[in-house]
């Protein structure tokens, strides 16, 4: 194959001459400042909702900087192996997961594609075909029926003068690394969803525990009111009274049911399993609230991977303008053919039968009405929206730690306080039993001191929940343990 081999080294001299003559046109991409505005300030150096390092009578804290930070399997800081096995399942699973994943592999693959714009292409083929000339054409040959046998291969490479090629590559690598990020980003949104219904359904639990158990003692005290009825002590109202606040509190457990049958199909949902075919076991939430280490503010923005994705994408809107800049400048296109031609087979690859090509062109575009200002301009003002949603992810980010934090703490604060609310009421109802059982009193002061140890305790059960809840909430505004080392590398 000498003749293609010969335009091989007819295009290296040009080859580089090209590339030391190239450039890269547009602006450079650098990290766009996390906070602006005028006289924007400082990114904080601690979180304003922090409590005190030993809050009193508290059941949570912040852990301390030198605590370890989250690690990748954040759902393990709860110790629970049940959590941690529906957790699992999630990444093998999830088909939301899987859909999120394959849309990285195909920004994955754009890299790749824009890559090979660096390189020629070379296509070669043979052609054999029999023809025949009219008789009647003004030619030498006419009337003569002969074959025709081609080999012929071609060469066409566009170089990369002006760095439109380098600005798509960068683009397209912004571009998977951003999807990577957001691939991190649903991941931690599912498991988070996951923790939190699951959290949500034994909170349920512990409801039902109590309502269980209150079942129970208003079923002894429907008993002792028909008793004391009977014995002439109690009248027919305390009857009536006790088997009312039996039957409400029986169908207070029933509705229990209704929201925790929803949150089983939700985790079932999550981990990729039929509804139909899924349940887990009665399980009060019994856990102790875990510390969670919240790191400083700075670390928020490698640590979020939904930041990571917006500024991510604000270098693949800043390479858009380099794009958008080449097209001002002229199209330069190298290209070669060369193989062998002949009308006989015998001598279809031989010296006298090869043949060559060699050209160039250069192509500059002299008016189009102001389209490619207008599309740089257009690009400059994609860079610039995408720099703001850069600025706001981070914003968004600072409120939702900020908030949890503040969640935690009150909730803290609040959970203290109804203890005691709970201890109060269970006392209130001892003493109005006792005074009941004495005669002192009717049922009436049992009926109301049972009331409002049940709606205390219930409250208590649901604070218990909130306190998990935001505790998830936390570590999924924290980034749950994921940071921008995680992110695939392109070179």
């Amino acid at each position: 194959m000498k003749p293609i081999r010969l335009i091989f080294l007819a295009l290296l001299p040009a080859t580089a001459a090209v590339l030391i003559s190239g450039c890269t046109v547009g602006p450079n991409y650098q990290r766009p400042a996390a906070l602006a505005g005028p006289g924007a300030p400082a990114l904080p150096t601690a979180y304003k909702e922090i409590p005190p390092p030993n809050p009193p009578n508290g059941t949570w804290k912040p852990a301390q900087p030198s605590d370890a930070a989250l690690r990748g399997k954040w759902w393990e800081i709860y110790n629970d192996p049940q959590l941690t096995g529906l957790e699992d399942k999630v990444a093998v699973s999830n088909q939301t997961l899987k859909a999120a994943y394959e849309q990285y592999l195909q920004a994955r693959d754009q890299v790749r594609i824009a890559r090979a714009n660096y390189y020629p292409t070379v296509s070669a083929g043979p052609s054999v075909s029999r023809q025949k000339t009219s008789a009647n054409q003004p030619s030498i040959a006419v009337g003569r029926t002969y074959s025709a046998y081609a080999i012929e291969g071609q060469v066409s490479w566009e170089p990369d003068l002006w760095g439109q090629i380098r600005r798509t590559v960068e683009q397209a690598r912004a571009n998977a690394q951003a999807s990577a990020a957001d691939l991190a980003n649903v991941e931690l949104s599912l498991r988070s969803e996951l923790a939190e219904d699951y959290f949500e359904l034994l909170g349920l639990d512990t409801q039902k525990r109590l309502l269980d158990n209150t079942v129970t003692a208003d079923t002894d005290f429907l008993k002792l009111t028909q008793v004391r009825f009977k014995g002439g002590v109690a009248t027919d109202v305390d009857v009536a009274q006790a088997e009312t606040q039996l039957e409400t509190v029986r169908a207070q457990d029933i509705d229990v049911g209704v929201a925790r049958a929803q949150f089983e199909h939700a985790i079932a949902t999550l981990i990729g399993t039929p509804a139909s075919s899924f349940s887990l076991s009665f399980t009060p939430l019994d856990l102790p609230l875990p510390t969670i280490p919240s790191g400083v503010p700075s670390e928020l923005l490698e640590r979020r991977p939904d930041i990571a994705g917006a500024e991510r994408r604000t270098d693949a809107a800043n390479a858009q303008i380099g794009i958008a800049i080449s097209a001002y400048y002229p199209n330069v296109q190298l290209g070669g053919a060369g193989g062998f031609s002949s009308d006989m087979a015998g001598t279809w690859v031989q010296g006298p039968s090869s043949l060559w090509s060699l050209g160039g062109s250069a192509v500059e575009l002299l008016f189009d009405a102001g389209r490619r200002h207008a599309i740089t301009d257009q690009a400059r003002e994609a860079y610039e929206g995408q720099t703001a949603n850069y600025r706001q992810s981070v914003l968004n980010a600072f409120q939702e730690v900020e908030d949890n934090l503040a969640a935690l703490r009150i909730l803290q604060d609040e959970s203290v306080t109804q203890a005691a609310a709970v201890n109060s009421a269970r006392r209130s109802l001892q003493i109005s039993t006792n005074r009941y059982k004495g005669g002192v009193t009717t049922y009436l002061e049992v009926l109301t001191a049972q009331t409002t140890q049940l709606a205390d305790e219930r409250t208590q059960a649901d604070i218990t929940t909130r306190q998990f809840a935001a505790s998830v909430q936390l570590i999924k505004a924290l980034g749950g343990g994921w940071d921008t080392s995680q992110l695939p590398k392109f070179n």
